[in-house]
């Protein structure tokens, strides 16, 4: 995989906009933020139109996508914020000009789409992370969110305890191997397509946010049948927020669900990681080497910029 070069001050960033599009105060402080990390900030020339639920065009999108990774005075992408629409584009991006101009890539959420092209298709390591509009420009941004952004600067490996939110062990083992997943609904989505998730070998790492017990159920089996749970070293649980029976009052919980699919894989698997839709949110590189212990409850990543 490749490492995208460190930032440094004075760098500029370019925001972009490739599935929803932003909320305009929630924007101005969020860039507030970028540049207080002595960063500049480029933002995407279409990242105020509207199409629907989406930020403009598809084309439009997409022009703006290949014109930050093309253009060399522009260190990293952040994206502003996620909700639909990247894999609208996915096969429609040029996978080579990504591969031959590796950068900082930063979001989360429907992102993930994109997370998993880039990794499979340009061979580039990519940030999970809080997002300028959706997260960064919230009223409540956690210390321990922004801290994270510190790894973009200096290569900084992570090693994740419970010394920030408690764990608990679904099954027990210790296992190393590429980081890689995202949001569950949208590592779904790519099942069947070019862009399909893999997991042989692999730490999976699985979040998502206003999703029923059952839809979960759903999604797990559907990634069950199509054997990627099983090909996986290990699993990482991060935030479900809001998983919660609503439209059903006899249900499953989510802790029975996790069970249900992942305690009895043979493979290690911790839950509880503030990774995703939640605060704090821990940002982490995907595409990077991992290793996840039961028995430390603890998950150490390689860094995600040279």
């Amino acid at each position: 995989m490749k490492l995208p070069n460190r930032l440094k001050a004075g760098d500029t960033v370019g925001l972009i906009a490739p599935a929803s599009p932003p909320n305009p105060a929630n924007l101005e402080k969020g860039i507030a933020f970028i540049e207080s990390l002595g960063l500049n900030v480029k933002i995407g020339e279409h990242s105020n139109d509207r199409y629907g639920y989406l930020a403009g065009t598809d084309a439009n999108r997409l022009t703006e996508l290949h014109e930050m990774f093309r253009d060399p005075r522009i260190a990293g992408i952040i994206c502003m914020c996620g909700g639909y629409g990247t894999a609208r584009i996915a096969d429609k991006i040029d996978y080579q000009l990504i591969a031959a101009n590796p950068k900082v890539f930063w979001g989360y959420s429907d992102i993930t789409f994109l997370h998993t092209a880039f990794q499979q298709c340009s061979d580039m390591v990519t940030f999970h992370g809080p997002m300028v509009s959706s997260d960064i420009g919230e009223a409540e941004f956690d210390p321990l969110s922004r801290q994270m952004f510190n790894q973009l600067f200096e290569p900084t490996k992570i090693l994740y305890s419970e010394e920030i939110a408690p764990l608990e062990v679904i099954a027990e083992g210790e296992a190393q191997g590429e980081l890689t997943g995202g949001n569950l609904s949208l590592l779904c989505s790519t099942l069947g397509t070019p862009y399909e998730i893999e997991t042989a070998g692999k730490l999976l790492l699985i979040e998502d946010i206003d999703e029923e017990p059952y839809r979960i159920d759903g999604m797990l089996n559907q990634l069950r049948l199509a054997g990627k749970l099983e090909q996986a070293a290990g699993i990482v649980v991060g935030d479900f927020k809001n998983a919660v029976p609503k439209k059903r009052k006899n249900s499953l919980t989510l802790e029975q669900v996790l069970n249900d699919y992942l305690a009895d894989l043979g493979i290690p698997v911790v839950k509880g990681f503030r990774i995703g839709h939640c605060q704090p949110h821990v940002a982490v590189p995907l595409g990077v080497q991992a290793n996840l212990s039961s028995s430390g409850k603890t998950l150490a990543i390689e860094p995600g910029v040279r």
